[in-house]
């Protein structure tokens, strides 16, 4: 096995030597080299009004709220202020195609431009989690695979004597591909593998962080292409990672993501769900199987047997179980099951004993005790029932895997405590107010805000929907002419200590670009699917266009009635996502100027086509959560004890957040036009929540007037 090499260009960064001192160019400056190297690049006010706003916060100290609307330019915004800091900024994603723009178009354009001002060149390194980066120690000791994964014959004499049984086949022909590919990997980087290769291949040459351990006591640590990340990550300018392994560092105490005075959060209203992700935890036979198998060699022949009989106790309490939140605590099967696998894991733990240097395999032992110990304490958690947890059965429709699941009811504690200590965070996203205020998603992220005076739009729409001094809003009841109910200008500022927020804006001039319709006289949706009288009025908009529909749907059964319906009475080519790759769907939609696609909710965020070919958005219905979500039930649930509105408080935002995703799919550059309809007549009428929704929305032109709006894509369609 060779030793990794040492990356080159602008991501490997030499060893630091500190930013000079004395006349260093301001965050504004860059910022204007960095535009005037782009032909014909101009500033936009709001791009910087908040490098500003982050160059002043970084100073004070403050932590800083930042809705900065598409077209911005918000990634330079805080890219160049983060320059004039000293030690590593860390910039963290929640999506990897904002990553990848970062990492592959704005820093090393951004590096270009601004090497002149700087005296040198800024550096930037990419930081993920372990099992995004091949392991040679698993590489090497991969002769012992679980069934189902084999791909060696036992050894006759050590590592070496393994021998290929699946050599013919696919998935020995990828890990054979892997093998020659570690000899030559600068990075080892699973996401610069081309062609890749499938998750089934890669674990069986990654290795999950909390199996790993340590360079210190592997005998590849030395040449671990995960250290070296870590490494190349300390020394850099700029140090691009994601939510997930934001959240992971949090809930280790910060011993992952090198120690830094700024952090940037972009895509910052996923911060919370990814956090969540991060701490959930869950029990499913299959892992409690292969966890026996793995540390089977360890034990003695009762002990291992305990932990199968465990594993068939949570089996069959599954398969009991409804699908669903445990609201009345855990069914005496599952807390059976429970019970037995907390006792055979700890008895598994006590006899495989601490690992030490002098292990003959302390791989192999760090795998299975540290397997071991995450289902030893899932299985206390859920047996604790905490008040902070939420607990349920998971059953996909394919019945193809259950397992029983814990998260937390709420992160915004663990945020206050592990987001903001010891540096500043700029949080940024372009949708951060809701109802027109910062108040709601400050609070997710755990900052303390004041109430509002008067009440916030969210408190209005709570009280409304509770029957508390509910009164309608100025823009609200009755189909009426066409009158936009955006935003102030510049929203509303909020602040609280510590922190303070700041709404940039958009250099789009929505009004004028772009309608946003609601079909009011459609009948209130009900059941599930496209109803008949939404699909009508879809397909009287997409003929009048002439397709350029992007189809945004709150189920797979919608889009595909959606895509029927278009396809048997239209010739216009209907693209619906799950018949192709997204990525090749999306470019066919971008090319084919009459098409259509139609889709659920990954397309809400993850599509981004300016032009004429996307000049339609249609949304078949408001986007809140469903009730048989578990986490967004309890939390709304546990409103409701405390004598609130759950729906108020909780569905609200969630449809907020997701609606005005979906509605930003529409007017993605200045020369952008069309029409974004809303086939759900609750935003219209709705007097609790259809005004904060609306206000959470760019300041489109607004109409509920169908043949207004049938007028204007006929228009559209003949420029």
């Amino acid at each position: 096995m060779t030793l990794p090499r040492a990356a080159t260009g602008s991501r490997t960064p030499p060893a630091r030597t500190g930013r000079r001192r004395g006349a260093r160019p301001s965050g504004t400056e860059l910022l204007a080299a960095a535009v005037g190297a782009v032909p014909g690049g101009a500033t936009r006010p709001g791009q910087e009004e908040m490098a500003t706003a982050i160059e002043e916060c970084v100073a004070s100290r403050e932590h800083l709220l930042v809705q900065a609307g598409t077209g911005t330019g918000k990634s330079l915004a805080y890219l160049t202020p983060a320059l004039t800091v000293d030690g590593p900024v860390v910039v963290s994603t929640a999506t990897l195609a904002l990553q990848s723009q970062l990492v592959d178009h704005d820093l090393p354009r951004l590096a270009d431009a601004v090497e002149p001002l700087l005296g040198r060149r800024p550096t930037f390194a990419v930081l993920k989690g372990r099992h995004h980066y091949l392991c040679l120690a698993r590489l090497d000791n991969s002769t012992e695979e679980e069934p189902g994964d084999a791909l060696f014959d036992a050894p006759s004499s050590g590592p070496a004597g393994g021998k290929w049984l699946g050599e013919a086949g696919r998935l020995g022909k990828q890990v054979q591909r892997l093998r020659d590919w570690a000899t030559e990997t600068e990075t080892g980087d699973r996401d610069e593998l081309d062609p890749g290769v499938d998750d089934q291949a890669w674990r069986l040459v990654s290795m999950p962080a909390r199996e790993c351990v340590g360079a210190a006591r592997c005998p590849f640590g030395a040449e671990c292409f995960a250290e070296a990340s870590r490494a190349r990550a300390r020394e850099a300018d700029i140090v691009v990672t994601n939510h997930s392994l934001l959240a992971v560092d949090m809930l280790a105490g910060r011993q992952i993501v090198p120690p830094h005075k700024l952090l940037v959060v972009d895509e910052a209203h996923e911060l919370a769900d990814r956090v969540s992700s991060a701490a959930q935890a869950e029990l499913v036979p299959e892992l409690i199987d292969r966890t026996t198998r793995r540390a089977r060699p360890l034990l003695k022949p009762e002990t291992a047997e305990a932990l199968t009989a465990a594993g068939d106790a949570l089996a069959v309490g599954l398969a009991e179980a409804p699908a669903g939140r445990l609201t009345a605590g855990l069914p005496p099967p599952l807390r059976e099951a429970c019970t037995l696998l907390d006792a055979a894991t700890r008895a598994a733990l006590d006899a495989i004993g601490d690992v030490k240097s002098d292990d003959p395999d302390p791989v192999r032992k760090q795998q299975a005790r540290a397997a071991l110990d995450e289902l030893s304490n899932t299985a206390q958690r859920l047996l604790e029932e905490s008040e902070h947890d939420v607990a349920w059965v998971e059953k996909p429709d394919n019945g193809s895997r259950r397992a029983l699941v814990v998260a937390p009811l709420s992160v915004a504690g663990t945020l206050a405590t592990h987001l903001y200590e010891d540096r500043t965070v700029v949080a940024t996203s372009a949708t951060l107010t809701l109802g027109g205020r910062f108040d709601t998603v400050a609070r997710a992220l755990g900052l303390e805000a004041p109430p509002a005076a008067p009440p916030s739009p969210a408190a209005a729409a709570m009280a409304a929907a509770t029957g508390r001094n509910g009164r309608p809003g100025p823009n609200d009841g009755g189909t009426r002419a066409e009158a936009s109910p955006g935003r102030a200008a510049g929203g509303e500022v909020t602040s609280g200590p510590g922190w303070r927020s700041l709404d940039v804006g958009s250099p789009f001039d929505y009004a004028r670009q772009g309608i946003l319709y609601v079909a009011a006289h459609l009948p209130r949706p009900s059941v599930s699917g496209l109803p008949d009288p939404a699909g009508a009025e879809l397909l009287e908009l997409v003929q009048a266009l002439g397709g350029r529909t992007l189809g945004l749907f709150s189920s797979r059964r919608a889009a595909q009635q959606a895509a029927e319906l278009v396809r048997a009475r239209t010739d216009l080519p209907v693209l619906l996502q799950g018949e192709d790759a997204l990525p090749l769907l999306v470019r066919r939609f971008r090319e084919e100027r009459e098409s259509c696609l139609f889709g659920v909710m990954s397309l809400w965020q993850g599509v981004d086509v300016p032009g004429d070919a996307c000049q339609l958005v249609v949304i078949d219905r408001l986007p809140f959560p469903r009730p048989d979500e578990p986490l967004a039930a309890a939390r709304a649930a546990a409103v409701d004890a405390g004598g609130g509105s759950g729906f108020a408080a909780v569905s609200v935002p969630i449809a907020a957040i997701r609606l005005a995703q979906g509605v930003g799919r529409l007017i993605r550059a200045t020369g952008d036009k069309g029409v974004v309809a809303v086939l759900d007549s609750r935003l219209e009428t709705a007097r609790g929540y259809g005004p904060f929704l609306r206000r959470s929305l760019p300041p489109f032109w607004y109409t509920t007037r169908p043949e207004v709006v049938r007028g204007a894509l006929t228009r559209l369609a003949g420029s």
